[in-house]
This record gives structure tokens, sequence and C-alpha cells, in this order.
């Protein structure tokens, strides 16, 4: 395990005190698999997102023109209609080098029926950007053009049909993204059709909007046929728009996924001929984190390279994945999606000059873009990012609650720094489960962006043979089955592994039935501040948890690594739905079948184990309980316990087939009678002795899981210091622990 895995992390900021917001209160920091007996450096050289500047239009900013908004829904304290033009945040820009950008709103307050009032626009914008050297942070509207079809050249009705100028609304189009021609035109992407439209300098209409090829059409397309069926889903159509070097293709991308695509993380790419006004037949897929996610923006980098932003429509501390990512369309995976390299999470970027202290939530020494509409990126001729946000006035409040969010550009400086280095590997226990519901993405990012070195899915089946991440295959204390009557007649009670369970097994539901539930707290009583995100997040397939793992970069920048868990691999055995296979599958899928990849497997049986041994080259743990013994021991009439697995003939064994052992803590250090810590055993060193690296679980702040000399109180709610005991098993030699918080182990790392 520590010769496969080892990979040095960097620390970049000290830790922010711990807290329910702590999924955003990091910078990502280093660590690294114990054991390894290759030279490590003191520090490491890596990227480390900064925001370099940062400028911001206030979300009640109006422009000149005609009252609009009397059908928006109110939110936040604004009702329309309101005295003049909204400028509902940037979906799309364009930088002219000049210190000038077009930005262009969409189409105003998000549907047809509610923006009829809301004039389409590209704003001519100046920033004054506020930096370390000073600046007033403001975003200063020059001037704007206003799209028109003043020539005439759509054949449908429009909301200004009879004016002269007929100026184009938001009940017309929904334009989301926008490219400069060579000879200064703009080419759109919007929404409604989904259409091309090509707008002269001054925003009057040139051609006819360019359908999708083959017809495809979405619900609020003015040529749908009665009875047709849009393959285009509403809502997910041009959100971004990228255009060739030489200016002849651009490249569309659909939001989401077509309606009767069975994948439903597939996004298309597809290619226009401006100069021959048509699609080309070369399309390319890319692939979500998640099926909800949606790309927001796209830019070209160079030739055939592209940056997408992928997003969840959650926004502040709910927020899960707002991100850049670099594809490449002559490069594509085994499955045909086109690859992607995470470029900046924009969840985690360091603000050491503190240009948005005090602008609400994520704008501190750790800063993040955590809105719901993260719409814009432009790589900036000098290689910074310029990201910025769609604020859907007057409803996205981020930043601060009940107001709203302002329209804001951060400039992000991407340059490599050398940074400190640890070499004491750390992992997101089932995610940063002290702060979000375990096993969901959100916990999972949670920790990365606390700087777990590793992220931890327990792996349990479906019936349809599909490996998700639940503790449990029971979940009736993790989603909310049983709040779904049309399931409750699938209530049963098992024998699992000799024991008795009643409740909702993943076994029972197909993974489409499983994606209706959504997650909840599991220990609601000892974190109830967790309970806020109840209802909130999907259950994750282990291929979404690996996606998000190998698409995330370390501090050092490699790929976070996975630890995932089998659970109850007899039972599944029993039932026809073998785990090993499938989770082998998964990992060379996902290319991270080999020696040397940063995956470690681990169970608490050992059969399952050395099959997997058996089956890939990856690093293996043999995890190791106070008391008890392995299920398939009990199983087959093995007399051994645990105990016996950590005597030195037990330990010499488990070095056959596994790289390192997971042990609860008190196999490591013994508590004594009053609950407070004994003398550490000989175990770390025995496994030592035979090339065992040895990984301590589980590490949790509350008072209910720490040794009494780290209590804070008798509430076992409260939280001790989890640091403080975390020291005292690193001081004892263990490589590398499990913890519900990532944040507070890493600072006591330092």
């Amino acid at each position: 395990m520590a010769q496969q895995t080892a990979h040095v992390r960097t620390r970049i900021l000290a830790l922010a005190a711990t807290a329910a917001t702590a999924a955003v209160l990091l910078i990502p920091a280093p660590a690294h698999a114990a054991g390894s007996e290759e030279q490590r450096s003191p520090t490491a050289k890596t990227i480390e997102p900064t925001l370099v500047a940062r400028a911001t239009l206030s979300a009640d900013h109006l422009e000149a023109g005609p009252p609009s908004g009397a059908l928006a829904s109110p939110g936040n304290g604004r009702t329309g209609p309101f005295a003049g033009q909204v400028v509902p945040g940037f979906s799309a820009m364009i930088d002219n080098g000049d210190g000038t950008f077009w930005a262009q709103p969409d189409n105003g307050f998000g549907s047809k029926a509610n923006s009829a009032d809301f004039l389409l626009r590209n704003y001519l914008v100046r920033p004054a950007w506020k930096t370390a050297e000073g600046g007033s942070g403001e975003i200063v509207i020059e001037r704007f053009v206003s799209y028109n079809d003043a020539n005439r050249v759509l054949d449908f009705p429009i909301v200004n049909e009879n004016t002269d100028d007929r100026l184009l609304t938001g009940a017309d189009f929904d334009i989301e993204s926008i490219v400069r021609a060579k000879d200064g035109t703009f080419w759109v992407g919007e929404e409604f059709g989904p259409f091309l439209l090509h707008f002269g300098a001054d925003g009057t209409l040139l051609e006819r909007p360019f359908p999708m090829p083959g017809g495809a059409k979405s619900p609020q397309n003015p040529y749908l046929g009665t009875g047709e069926t849009p393959l285009v889903r509403a809502s997910r159509g041009f959100e971004a728009l990228a255009g060739s070097n030489n200016g002849r293709y651009l490249y569309p991308v659909l939001e989401g996924a077509y309606a009767n695509d069975p994948d439903l993380r597939r996004r298309e790419i597809l290619e226009f001929d401006t100069k021959r006004g048509t699609y080309t037949e070369r399309t390319w897929s890319y692939q979500t984190d998640q099926d909800a996610n949606v790309i927001g923006d796209a830019f070209t980098v160079r030739s055939d390279v592209l940056l997408l932003v992928e997003r969840d429509d959650f926004e502040g501390d709910q927020a899960v994945t707002k991100r850049v990512y670099e594809i490449d369309l002559s490069r594509t995976d085994a499955a045909g999606y086109v690859e992607k390299e995470l470029v900046l999470d924009a969840l985690r970027i360091a603000n050491p000059d503190l240009l948005a202290t005090g602008d609400g939530y994520g704008t501190g020494e750790a800063f993040s873009l955590p809105v719901q509409s993260f719409e814009t990126v432009v790589r900036l001729r000098d290689g910074r990012l310029l990201i910025g946000n769609d604020n859907n006035y007057p409803g996205n409040d981020a930043r601060i609650t009940g107001t709203p969010d302002d329209t804001e550009f951060d400039v992000i400086d991407l340059t490599r720094q050398r940074v400190p280095s640890s070499d004491i590997t750390v992992v997101g226990h089932r995610g940063a489960s002290g702060y979000r519901p375990e096993h969901t993405l959100a916990a999972y990012q949670a920790a990365i962006t606390q700087c777990a070195d590793f992220i931890e899915p327990d792996v349990v089946a479906t019936k349809d043979g599909v490996l998700v991440a639940r503790h449990e295959n029971e979940i009736g204390g993790t989603t909310d089955v049983a709040a779904r009557p049309e399931f409750a007649d699938r209530r049963a009670t098992k024998t699992i592994d000799g024991a008795a369970v009643t409740g909702w097994f993943t076994e029972d539901f197909t993974l489409s039935e499983l994606k209706t539930f959504r997650a909840i707290e599991r220990l609601p009583q000892l974190r109830p501040q967790n309970t806020a995100f109840d209802g909130l997040y999907q259950v994750p397939t282990l291929d979404e948890v690996i996606d998000l793992a190998r698409h995330s970069v370390s501090c050092q920048g490699a790929p976070v690594g996975v630890y995932p868990e089998t659970k109850h691999p007899t039972y599944f055995d029993s039932i026809g739905l073998s785990l090993e296979e499938s989770l082998v599958t998964q990992l060379a899928v996902n290319g991270l079948d080999h020696a040397g990849a940063p995956v470690i497997l681990q169970s608490f049986e050992t059969a399952n184990l050395r099959e997997l041994d058996r089956l890939t080259d990856v690093g293996i743990a043999q995890l190791v309980n106070a008391s008890g013994r392995p299920y398939d021991f009990a199983a087959t009439g093995d007399i051994r316990t645990y105990a016996d697995l950590v005597t030195p003939a037990g330990l010499a064994e488990i070095a056959t087939y596994a790289d390192g052992v997971g042990v609860e803590k008190s196999v490591a250090i013994p508590r004594l009678a009053d609950g407070t810590l004994g003398t550490p055993t000989a175990v770390i060193g025995d496994a030592h002795a035979v090339g065992l690296a040895v990984h301590a679980w589980t590490f949790r702040r509350e008072n209910a899981f720490l040794a009494a000399e780290f209590r804070s109180s008798s509430d076992p709610a409260g939280i001790g210091d989890l640091a403080g005991e975390i020291r005292v098993f690193v001081e004892a030699g263990i490589d590398g622990l499990f913890s519900d918080n990532p944040d507070v182990a890493v600072a006591a790392l330092d």
C-alpha cells in the first residue's frame, strides 16, 4: 500500500478554525501514504489558485430602459417591477484586451413567461479591479448594444413584433453564450431553440436562427410541432459556446443530457462551420461528475483545447461542484468521452490579500465562488482566469442569506509555487462526514477541500448490480426512503453477517429507484448542524466517487486517492451480487487498475481481500476491529479472531496479500478503565516489521468518540480536542488515519 500510493501533498495555508462551514475554510494541504522508503522533499511545487483581483456590480443596479421584472418571482426582499432594466449577472464574456469586456446577461428572469419586459443586451463593461495595490473594485458599465430583429429575418412572432426597432426580449430567446467573429460580429448560443444566433456588431440579427442538426428541439422551440417530442430538455440548450482560433468553427455545448439518453451524465459538444452555415458531422461526448451537473461556459485555449465550466445547482454551503475543466477534442477515453483535467476548483481558492473579506460566505482567507450559476470563464491574455456569475436576480443569495448576490468578476492566478509537505496520510472517512451527510459527493468534495489525501466510499450493490456508496446496505438511517410510501412494502428483515437487520436494503432497489432518494444525516443527535443538508444529495455510484477523486487535484497536483471498503462481501456473494469483480471493473474503466494507482481496497473480511489481491495490483488494507472476528471466518468455522490477526504471526500472514492494516484506534492504543488512553501496543511496530503500513480509525471531534482526556465536557455532542488525540497516535507511529474531520487532522499534523 505505502509503496504503491505514496504521494506528497502540500500545505498551503494555516488551518482555519473548525466550523460548520468547514467545507470552504481550507486551502489544499499535504499528506502522503506513510511507510514508503522513497526520499521525500520537505517542500513540493504545486499550483495554488489565488485570487488576485476582484470587482463587483450591485445586484440592484439598473440600466436605462423600460421597467423590467413585472412577472419575476420575488426573492430576497425584492419584488418587481423594477424601475429600469435589471442586470441579472452575466452568462458570457469577451475580453477586448484593453481593460474592457463585452458581458452578456441571459434572458432575464428564467422563463419565457416572466421575461417579456427584459431586453436582450450585450454590455461593454470596465472593471476597476481591487487588487493588493488598491482599486475600487467596481464594475462600470460604459454602454450596451441591444439585440434586435430590425431586419425582420425572424419568421415567428416576437414580443416587439409591431415596432420599428423590434428589440428582442427574454420571451423571444434565452441567450447564454457568446463568441466574437473575426469581423466583429457576435455568435450567440441560446436555449429556447436551441439556436445559434448571428448578430452584427450593433446587435442586429443578421440571419435566421440556425437550428440544431437532426431537428432536435427544446420544449420552448417556436417551431415545435403539435405532438412532437422535444429531444432537448427545457433550459438545457447551448449554455456554452466556444470558437476555433481561426474563427471558422463554433463549438456549442448542451447544458444537459438529451431527453432520450440513458446516460444522464453525457453532454454533447457539436461543431458548426460558420463559413458554410451548417453543422459538421463531428460531435464529442463529455461526462459530468454527476447526472445533475450542468455545463456553464466554454472557452477556447488553443486548437482543440477548451475550458468548460461544470457546476451543480446548489449555492452557498450546499455547493459541491463549481469547477473549470480542460478538455482536448483530439483525445477521448476508452468509453468515448473527451478526457478532462481539472484546472480550477472554484470552491478552494487562496485569498492572501483578503480582497473580498466581509462580502459574505466564502470571501475570507479561503475564497470560493459558491454561487448557483457559475457561468463565466475567460482565459486572459496573461494566462490568468476570469470567473464570474449569473446572479439570477433577485433569487440567489449564496454570499449573504436574504440579500441578492452581486455580480462579481474574480481573477485567479494559477502560478506554481513551492510549499511545505507532510508525510501522514489523511483519509476523509466517508468524506468529511463530520460536516456533511456521509457518503455524498458533498461530503467527498468537502474532504477534498479540507485536504484529505484519500476519500473513502463504503461499497454495496443495487438490485441491478451497480456499486454505490453507503455505509451499510440497510439505508433507512441514511436516506429518506422511510418517508417514501411507495416503497413501504420493501421494508424487510434480513440476516446480515449473522445478525437480524430490519429496514430497506440497496439490493432491493434498482439504481434508478435509488437515485430518487436523498441522503440524510446518520447521527443527527451528535451532528444536528448536518441535518440542514438533509434531502439535498443523491446516493452516488462508486463510479461517480472515483470520477470525483481522479478529476480532483491534490495539493501536490496528483489525483486524490480512493479507499473503497467492500461491505458484507460474504453476504453479497450469497445473493449473487459479488462486489469484487464489479469493483475491479470500475477501477479498470477509470484507468486505476494498476500498481501505483492512488487506490487502496479494504475490508473487514479476509477471503475477499485475497481474491482482490489476485485480481488487481492496487493497494490492499486489512481492516481490524477491536473485538470479534471477520465474518468469513465465522461462516467457515475458523475460530481465529481479530486479535489473532494482529499477532506477529497474523500480521506476517496479512503481509502475503495486503500492503497495510487499518486498525480500530484501541488496537493501537487501548483505553483504560477511566476512558483515557493507555500505553501503545506492539501492533504498530510489529506491522512495520513485516512491511505493513498502519492506518488507524476513526478520529472524530465529538466528545462521544474521544478519549476522556480530550473531551471538552460531558455533552456527547460537544467538540473536544481531536487534534490532541491525533498527535498521540502520530507519536506512536501510525502512518495514516481516517477522520470525519479532515481539516482538524491536517491541522494536527502541521
